[in-house]
């Protein structure tokens, strides 16, 4: 016979906060079921019906975004732990890797869906599911490069003392990674992340309605959504779109990156015991919940598991280091490699560019490159100036970054795309220079690279340090100059370095403002990108791509690049 209350023993094992968590994920769930529908239809059912603007279609489309989001945020962080690691750990690949990596930040996202939208469609022939990956690589495009260059400079900036003392633990190089390098670049790695989600929303309109040639595809989304309002000039439909972004990134925020921001604070290189320590609902939630804690247990068992994992296949960095002698000379292999490799891209360009292409419309390219490096140079410049400041005062409050990162966030988010109708009718109705007042539509979204990762810096400033500063008295301009600054220059370049390319790609979508049919056009690379893609024009699309990529791997490499590794050496933290 059971005596007392039979339900003492669920009232023990499950609380209200694994409702709240059970609750929490069987929506989640839904929600990304629901979003999933229809993966397989026939394209001739999206192609045949146009989206409706009916505001109560905007939940479906928000969710769809969501899923393509989240799926396009997965592979960027499968390439960021992978590309970044093996550019960072390996000094003769990442001599290779890390100017790839410019050069792919520096194509359009046009110019990606121009050249792989017919690939992807042709993996599932007549299915939506073949746009859907279009769609969804177009977006890891937006996300992945500013993910890979964070984490970059996080493997190279680990403090000497941390490297010492697993060297002391002889720690394999397998394990060094998921012990010590992944937690350290943790922090930088979750608002990097936040920015590239960010970055996924501000090109969603590019992503969800693909237009090339004589291929049109508009997948149900908010992206889609905001392309067809602006073709309708339907303010009304405008509106709504912005206050359902508004609803998503607030959610994002509340359910998965404040958390996240929460929980890697614990993993900041040095704790400050005074300060504020971030605060989330959700995590919580998750911390009191029996559900939560047993899926952290499954987390961190995983993770100690493969960390203590040893590849068979090659030594260690730390047994190499300590028998300099083994190491192999170079070869002719690599160099022979890459000589090939270069010689038969060269070929390839040349061979498509050289039958319809005539040299003074290739100048006249370079010319149109010319005018939109001159926009990106000064908008970095005014962007630093106004964002530095901000980001390092943010950085050191804690209270503050609680605040200004949800709105940054949909800020970063705010697509160039509405703020066409503003662009246009100012332009037009005052008779304004385009080549002027289009400018800042190419800053809107990529500014935020450099305030990001400005507030990044600053919130990993060792408390030791702050208090040093206070105890001499440094102030006012020395303590910018022998204190601040110094602290935050290298996440500062990698934002920077993110934000010129980003603002390059940005230029596609800014130098041609369309609002109806009234259009305005800004002299620069991007119009003739743009205007190149609209007419299915594959040879000019190829030749203003290669001409972006020049100019963006010559900044990088003369400027960008020295930059950042006196930056690493001189105010390395160690």
């Amino acid at each position: 016979m059971i005596r007392g209350n039979p339900f003492a023993f669920v009232r023990e094992r499950v609380t209200r906060w694994d409702l709240i968590a059970i609750i929490i994920v069987i929506g989640l769930i839904a929600a990304l079921a629901e979003a999933s529908r229809d993966l397989l239809a026939p394209l001739s059912k999206i192609e045949s019906a146009p989206l409706p603007l009916d505001p109560a279609y905007l939940p479906f489309y928000a969710a769809r975004t969501s899923l393509r989001m989240f799926a396009a945020l997965g592979l960027s962080l499968l390439f960021t732990l992978t590309y970044a690691t093996a550019a960072a750990k390996n000094a003769r690949a990442g001599k290779l890797l890390i100017p790839i990596l410019d050069i792919l930040q520096s194509v359009p996202i046009l110019g990606f869906i121009s050249v792989t939208v017919v690939f992807f469609m042709s993996l599932v022939p007549g299915r939506v599911l073949g746009a859907e990956f279009a769609a969804i690589f177009a977006i890891f495009t937006s996300q992945a490069w500013n993910m890979a260059f964070g984490f970059y400079q996080s493997l190279r900036t680990v403090p000497t003392e941390l490297r010492e003392a697993s060297d002391a633990f002889h720690l394999s190089a397998w394990m060094r990674f998921w012990q010590l390098e992944v937690p350290f670049a943790l922090p930088s790695l979750i608002w990097n992340t936040m920015m590239s989600m960010s970055g996924g929303w501000f090109f969603v309109v590019a992503s969800e309605s693909i237009s090339v040639g004589h291929t049109s595809v508009a997948l149900p989304g908010i992206g889609s959504y905001i392309a067809l309002a602006i073709e309708q000039r339907n303010l009304r439909a405008v509106g709504w779109a912005i206050a359902t972004m508004l609803v998503v990134i607030l959610l994002f925020d509340q359910i998965l990156f404040r958390p996240l921001v929460a929980w890697v604070d614990r993993l900041r290189f040095e704790q400050d015991a005074t300060g504020h320590a971030p605060r989330s609902w959700a995590l919580t939630v998750v911390q009191r919940s029996h559900v939560g804690a047993l899926a952290t247990r499954g987390f961190y068992a995983f993770i100690l598991r493969i960390s203590w994992l040893r590849p068979a296949t090659a030594p260690t960095s730390a047994d190499r280091d300590r028998q300099p002698g083994a190491r192999s000379k170079p070869g002719w292999g690599w160099p022979v490699f890459i000589g090939l490799c270069v010689a038969l891209a060269l070929w390839s360009v040349v061979r498509m560019l050289g039958t319809d292409l005539r040299l003074d419309e290739v100048m006249s390219v370079l010319g149109l490159a010319f005018f939109t490096m001159l926009r990106v140079f000064v908008l970095i410049v005014l962007a630093s100036l106004v964002w530095v400041p901000i980001g390092v005062w943010v950085g050191m409050r804690p209270r503050a970054m609680e605040i200004v990162q949800p709105i940054a966030q949909f800020l970063a988010a705010f697509p160039a795309n509405l703020l066409f109708p503003v662009a246009v009718f100012g332009v037009v109705t005052w008779q304004l220079n385009p080549d002027i007042w289009l400018s800042p539509l190419m800053i809107l979204g990529t500014q935020w690279y450099i305030l990001f990762n400005v507030i990044a810096g600053a919130s990993a400033i060792p408390g030791e340090l702050r208090y040093a500063a206070q105890n001499f008295g440094v102030s006012r301009w020395l303590w910018w100059r022998k204190f601040a600054l110094p602290a935050v220059l290298p996440f500062y370049v990698t934002g920077a370095i993110t934000a010129s390319g980003g603002s390059w790609n940005a230029s596609i979508v800014a130098e041609l403002a369309s609002w109806g049919h009234t259009e305005v056009k800004a002299r620069g690379l991007g119009a003739y990108i743009a205007e190149a893609t609209a007419a299915g024009d594959f040879h000019r699309i190829v030749l203003g791509i290669v001409t972006m990529c020049l100019f963006v791997v010559l900044i990088n490499s003369f400027l960008w690049r020295p930059l950042y590794y006196t930056v690493e050496r001189r105010f390395r933290l160690a």
